[in-house]
């Protein structure tokens, strides 16, 4: 209930105050100590000779594992001089809520960081996750899951406001056209009367479905980066048994008419102007599942700033820039989220709810992005009139040696046949003579007749004979 204004003040305050006592510790490796380590200062409002003086009521502000998270800033190239600058030059400003969870967003004026108010729950698994964190950031940097850059605590009046920095998913210097939160679940997830009314609303699976029922589509390098990288993260989360995260996505379409495009770009250079030509997001989507030096300039032109967006098409062929990322990890499967699926597996469908165990969840979780969000665009055929030409050719060329070598076969075997028609013929004519059965002199067998009859032959001679006999005999007497 405290006002923003206020909240807004004390955090630069206290992250000014903090972030500027770190520069004078020496840089070393983090040990374990480092994850647990609180660190607490009071700034009362007529200042102190450590604190500056300042007009909101008195507080104490909290930093929890300061190295650890200096390490992380360091790890994703954030320095210590831009980070105050960011966060405390200027006014936060105060975004709508996006989620059910109640909490106050912040984002900084260049759009780098966002700051989010969590539960003291969460805040307390997010010091648990720490050292998890820590192995696996530096085993894999590219990830999609929430880059945390603090973790602080706000004391005032009795109350405690914690809040965790992290980086911002989608910019503000472009429009989102569209923005989902995505769980792979179908159970009640569509957005609210209440959400769609907002000017940028966030919709849920069920719309996506109905909105992209053909769902987006990449080249194949970066459908398998993007994919390899929510595998690795979702077995990340699997092992901290977290569950109930979603994929924020934001949808910026470029065929969108020039005049908006003129607006967006003319923002984007005063941005730059006024940041000195600072870096507008220090961890964009494209960096994230493919690392930095690439970029994704396949799908736009050169004209366009790209913001670190991913390339790719809707199934109308519209050119469009993915903003996307984890968010909402600090849910671990406790007991109440056990209950919650309990309860609601018994009246609705327990495959369809979206809290479920964790490794349901992930699994659940990839096979809707697979199957039905992130498609591959399949290697590109060749034009119609080519490939007919192509295989017209082709076909040629196989039936002409076809022919052939039926051909061929036919000669030789129809040789053969006509070489043993004659000599049964003979046979016939020496034994029967012609005169007495002129309806058994053989004439020269059809090709059909020939088969047939090669067939026969090709048994023994003595069969040929032993069956003249049998059919003959009494010409045979004779």
């Amino acid at each position: 209930q405290t006002a923003s204004s206020a909240i807004k003040g004390a955090i630069q305050l206290g992250i000014g105050y903090t972030v500027g006592n770190l520069t004078s510790k020496p840089d070393r490796d983090v040990l374990m100590q480092d994850f647990y380590v609180v660190e607490s200062v009071f700034l009362p409002s007529e200042g102190s000779n450590l604190t500056p003086a300042h007009h909101y009521p008195d507080f104490r502000f909290k930093t929890y594992a300061p190295l650890a998270f200096r390490y992380f800033r360091e790890l994703f190239g954030i320095k210590p001089d831009d980070y105050l600058y960011s966060i405390c030059s200027e006014p936060l400003i105060e975004l709508s809520n996006p989620g059910a969870s109640g909490s106050l967003f912040f984002v900084t004026s260049g759009d780098e960081f966002i700051i989010k108010t969590v539960q003291h729950k969460e805040a307390e698994f997010l010091q648990k996750l720490l050292p998890g964190y820590y192995m696996n950031l530096n085993q894999n940097p590219r990830t999609l899951l929430p880059k945390f850059y603090g973790l602080y605590c706000v004391q005032s009046g009795g109350i405690n406001i914690r809040i965790v920095v992290m980086n911002n998913v989608l910019p503000r210097a472009l429009k989102m056209h569209f923005t989902y939160d995505l769980k792979g679940s179908t159970y009640k997830r569509r957005a609210s009367r209440k959400e769609r009314e907002k000017s940028n609303p966030t919709f849920k699976d069920l719309d996506f479905l109905q909105d992209m029922h053909e769902g987006l589509y990449f080249d194949s390098e970066t459908h398998s980066a993007l994919m390899k990288t929510l595998q690795r993260d979702c077995r990340v989360l699997e092992s901290f048994k977290i569950m109930d995260y979603s994929l924020l996505l934001g949808i910026h379409i470029l065929n969108s008419t020039m005049k908006e495009k003129e607006g967006e770009c003319s923002q984007g250079a005063s941005d730059a102007k006024r940041h000195g030509g600072q870096k507008v997001l220090y961890s964009t989507a494209m960096e994230s599942i493919q690392g930095p030096g690439k970029s994704g300039d396949s799908v736009t032109t050169e004209t366009t700033n790209t913001m670190g967006g991913i390339p790719a098409k809707s199934h109308k062929g519209e050119k469009l820039l993915l903003f996307m990322g984890i968010i909402d990890i600090l849910q671990s499967y406790r007991l109440m989220k056990k209950l919650e699926h309990s309860w609601k597996a018994l009246v609705y469908d327990g495959d369809t709810v979206s809290v479920h165990r964790p490794s349901f969840y992930a699994d659940r979780f990839l096979k809707f992005m697979n199957a039905r969000v992130f498609k591959k665009v399949q290697a590109l055929k060749p034009s119609p009139s080519k490939k007919r030409c192509n295989s017209i050719t082709a076909l040629k060329a196989a039936s002409q040696e076809i022919v052939c070598a039926v051909s061929q076969e036919w000669k030789d075997e129809k040789h053969g046949i006509l070489a043993e028609g004659q000599s049964y013929a003979s046979l016939d004519d020496e034994v029967l003579g012609s005169h007495h059965r002129p309806d058994l002199v053989p004439s020269t067998p059809s090709l059909f007749e020939a088969a047939s009859l090669a067939t026969t032959l090709s048994s023994s001679s003595l069969n040929v004979d032993e069956h003249s006999q049998r059919d003959h005999p009494t010409f045979y007497s004779s």
